[in-house]
């Protein structure tokens, strides 16, 4: 096979599939595919390796016929933090790459695609459901691929400290609900009259929320709620940490000690206590040891406040991908966050000569640290989005794998929930509201 590129295809990354270079960074177990794919990734599991000379024929042989059937009523889509693999294979078969604020767009700026099928985490799904239009379907490649701050922020767990809140500020509190919520939690935010924000636009739309004189619950992200806050001039006494995953479903207010009750009263914003496994690794002597080496320190600001006061820049997965794609021949960066995006990042500046690491990558076993990638959404590989495509062409897509606005899903069992129609509607147009108004807030800025 030639030494050139594999792949000619729209590419917005800039990624590109290498000869010779593995396809997939691991093998799920048998046991992970749905009864309705198994027979698809026993044909993966057979074949000689996972280069491209070995994947990519198994993959034209399904994929091909089914895209050029369904042509622009088919549209796929990934996000930057799904494993390399993925995000190179969307982009090859005519698919789009972005982040979630973009991915959540996608249906409604794509009218004629009918069936969007999303390699990437079940509430990106669900967002893109909630702002769908009626014709269109959504699909998800592994229903299980989740998200940590998410299984810890789940409607359950949500719900009981609202109504907590409620019942003491009762108009007053806002919600913000972070894209990392399911739609019922987003609901939340738009019953509240409040809105859904991402990385991106966190800023924005704090400043908006606190211009309305709100008490605002920021959900699920701690970090980012403090990072948002210290990015808009709320200093610590105007905030109240909640709990967590069933530690916030159980707190009350009446059992709290007068002095918290002062501080929770007095509080202008209200985080929640999840935080993403990620990125709670950084640390600050991470971004001194390299920035002591030369290199410029860029991070998520789901990442600790410390680290994210100490870095050269702070942003979201689009601001650090920009950053890659900017850099020049000889630069130098040290990028904290999701490992599979880093190695993402390292793929494209090696082709611009630009030097990326993973700030938690230091080579010194004294410090001990480590850089990690997301395992709950790393649960997309090439089998299910054959299986899933050519399913589809067939009129066979089990229904686990179809997305409905609302649909709650147990990221280790696959179990999903989903509400009768009326329920469904109602939350539907609550977490569409919060959507639509962090849209407004967004584009308006």
């Amino acid at each position: 096979m030639s030494t050139r590129t594999i792949d000619s295809l729209y590419r917005s990354s800039g990624l590109r599939i290498e000869p010779g270079l593995p396809i997939c960074q691991v093998d799920l177990p048998f046991d992970w595919y749905q009864e309705e794919f198994k027979p698809y990734a026993e044909e993966y599991l057979a074949l000689p390796d996972r280069t491209p000379e070995s994947v990519l024929p198994w993959m034209d042989r399904y994929l091909k016929p089914a895209l050029a059937e369904f042509g622009p009523r088919v549209l796929l889509l990934a996000h930057y933090y799904m494993g390399g693999e993925i995000v190179k294979l969307v982009e090859r078969y005519g698919g789009r790459i972005a982040d979630s604020y973009e991915l959540a767009l996608q249906a409604r700026s794509n009218t004629q695609a009918e069936f969007i099928v999303e390699s990437a985490v079940h509430f990106m799904a669900d967002a893109i459901a909630t702002l769908a239009h009626p014709h269109q379907q959504v699909f998800i490649t592994n229903p299980r691929a989740g998200c940590t701050l998410e299984m810890f922020a789940k409607e359950h767990h949500v719900a009981p400290a609202y109504e907590e809140l409620r019942a003491r500020y009762g108009d007053q509190l806002m919600v913000i609900a972070y894209m990392n919520t399911s739609g019922r939690v987003k609901a939340l935010a738009g019953a509240s009259g409040g809105a859904v924000c991402t990385s991106g636009n966190a800023k924005k739309v704090m400043a908006w929320a606190l211009q309305q004189g709100k008490k605002l619950l920021f959900v699920p992200d701690r970090n980012l709620a403090e990072v948002t806050c210290w990015w808009s001039g709320i200093p610590p006494e105007q905030q109240f940490q909640w709990g967590g995953g069933e530690e916030g479903a159980r707190q009350q207010i009446a059992r709290m000690s007068s002095a918290e009750r002062e501080r929770l009263d007095r509080a202008r914003v209200i985080r929640w206590g999840s935080s993403c496994g990620v990125h709670t690794v950084f640390r600050v002597d991470l971004v001194d040891y390299w920035r002591a080496r030369g290199y410029r320190v860029l991070v998520h600001p789901e990442s600790p406040l410390p680290v994210v006061q100490a870095a050269d820049g702070a942003g979201s997965t689009k601001y650090l991908w920009a950053a890659v794609e900017a850099a020049q021949p000889g630069d130098k960066l040290a990028i904290a966050t999701e490992g599979h995006f880093v190695r993402n990042a390292r793929a494209l500046a090696r082709q611009k000569g630009v030097d990326v690491v993973h700030l938690a990558d230091v080579p010194d076993p004294a410090y001990q640290s480590i850089g990690c990638g997301c395992a709950t959404m790393a649960r997309n590989d090439p089998p299910h989005l054959v299986a899933l495509i050519d399913l589809l062409r067939k009129g066979k897509v089990p229904d686990a794998n179809r997305v409905v606005a609302g649909d709650v899903v147990d990221e280790i069992s696959g179990v999903r929930e989903r509400l009768g129609a009326d329920e469904r509607a109602t939350l539907v147009a609550d977490a569409r509201r919060a959507l639509e108004r962090m849209v407004e807030i967004t584009e308006r800025g």
